[in-house]
């Protein structure tokens, strides 16, 4: 396993080597001007801009913190007690990987340059031709970098709440490894760095399919491969670390939607609105539903929903004004609920912590009433069915089902790639003991 990875990660900084070696400086093809998360292109000649810069340092923290320890703490505590921390490992391990591999070469790929309108240049990679000055729009481009990398880091963290209890760690390192190279990013540069969806007119603000279809469609094809647990039954070890999880993640992705202004403006402020409109109205939508259908309105619920909120308003929000945000919030909440109540459990599949009910079917929702809501008002480069653009409700639906049926065959193609070289699942006995001792020789609680 060390050595199939180290082979991995040498090669990959040998193509990287290579393209400096290759290119002379001054020969390496000038990427064009790419579009934002705005879908607006940059200015010619920017100027720094100090307000925007230390908007997007504090963004980037916060959507750091989503990851670790928002998401991990979200995760571990709907855990079994028995694999607590192996479900936080793999939010940390995911985030170490991905800060490696981006810098390495994820953002030249997604970033810089066009081939063909699938996949970027190697020029960037390491960062070799980004300088201390240069600038994406009015901030440095090594932070613009770093914001990204924060984005790819929790897309493949969002994953492993699917595959939790049942899955070697080793496999979800090289799982992790193969993904984020192979599918998150030449999706990222599909929809935000000038690739083909970009050129089409689709409209992702913060990652409706670049971020949670992605990762729902990956984490339903990841366990319908590796089958269902012994013990299926969802019963959190520790709701306190879910609601304290769950309020994380709703203060980090303030940075996360008005952070993909790159701009300290009103658009950011608007998209920060719309996130915090959508998630509350989510998180009560849920709970009237759930209040309705079981009689009792749970703790568990009023997160599921604030996340289902968080999820959907995630591609619209820097697109659409506040009735908007509220409608998909609504449906966002009230959907997800019976995606996950009602379903899964008749389709039958173990998604452990409910990423594809939660996170692919929101972000589709989200994604696709994005092309009806966008408000050319609330920012010039969307236009929605609602405001004379029925066109964009097309597009956006081509984007969604670009990206499932891509993420689909190339989640399933990975899997059996790493079946190749190692096993994936554990052992029954390993599962029964839990991951916790199995995997790490440790226990969360030790009373």
């Amino acid at each position: 396993m060390k050595r199939l990875i180290t082979i991995f990660l040498l090669i990959l900084m040998v193509l990287a080597l290579s393209t400096n070696i290759i290119f002379a400086e001054g020969d390496i093809p000038q990427p064009q001007a790419q579009p934002g998360l705005t879908g607006q292109t940059a200015q010619p000649q920017p100027k720094l801009d100090t307000g925007d810069t230390a908007w997007m340092i504090v963004a980037t923290a916060l959507v750091m913190l989503m990851t670790v320890p928002g998401l991990a703490l979200f995760y571990g505590g709907l855990a079994k007690r028995k694999d607590v921390l192996n479900t936080i490992a793999m939010s940390f391990v995911a985030y170490c990987l991905a800060s490696f591999l981006w810098i390495a070469y994820g953002y030249s790929l997604a970033f810089s340059g066009d081939i063909g309108g699938i996949i970027g240049q190697f020029n960037k990679a390491f960062l070799s031709e980004v300088k201390i000055d240069s600038l994406q729009g009015t901030i440095p481009e090594v932070l613009f970098s770093i914001f990204q990398l924060t984005f790819a880091a929790i897309t493949v963290a969002l994953i492993s709440g699917a595959y939790i209890e049942r899955m070697k760690f080793s496999a979800w390192v090289l799982f992790t490894i193969l993904w984020m190279s192979l599918v998150y990013v030449p999706i990222a540069h599909w929809v935000w760095g000038g690739g083909f969806l970009a050129k089409m007119g689709a409209l992702d603000f913060a990652g409706g399919t670049v971020v949670h279809i992605n990762a729902g469609v990956a984490a339903l094809v990841g366990v319908l491969i590796l089958g269902k647990r012994k013990n299926t039954l969802l019963v959190p070890n520790n709701l306190t670390l879910v609601a304290i999880g769950a309020a994380i993640l709703w203060f980090g992705w303030f940075g996360f939607n008005a952070g993909s202004a790159a701009a300290s403006n009103g658009l950011a402020a608007q998209a920060f609105i719309n996130t915090n409109t959508a998630t509350a109205v989510a998180a009560l939508a849920w709970m009237f539903t759930e209040w309705a259908v079981t009689k009792k309105p749970t703790v568990l619920g009023l997160a599921s929903g604030m996340i289902a909120g968080l999820v959907a308003i995630t591609p619209a929000a820097g697109f659409v004004n506040i009735i908007g945000s509220i409608i998909i919030g609504a449906l966002a909440g009230f959907i997800c609920y019976f995606s996950v109540t009602a379903m899964k459990p008749k389709l039958g599949y173990d998604d452990a912590l409910d990423v594809f009910g939660i996170h692919g079917v929101a972000g589709i929702i989200g994604a696709i009433l994005t092309g009806v809501f966008a408000d050319p008002a609330i920012n010039e480069a969307g236009k929605g069915l609602l405001y004379g653009n029925p066109e964009q409700l097309w597009t956006q639906t081509i984007a969604v089902v670009v990206t499932i049926v891509y993420t689909a065959i190339m989640t399933a193609l990975i899997f059996l790639v790493i079946r190749i070289f190692m096993k994936i699942r554990v052992t029954e006995e390993e599962e029964i003991i839990g991951l916790d001792s199995s995997q790490h020789s440790e226990r969360a609680y030790n009373l």
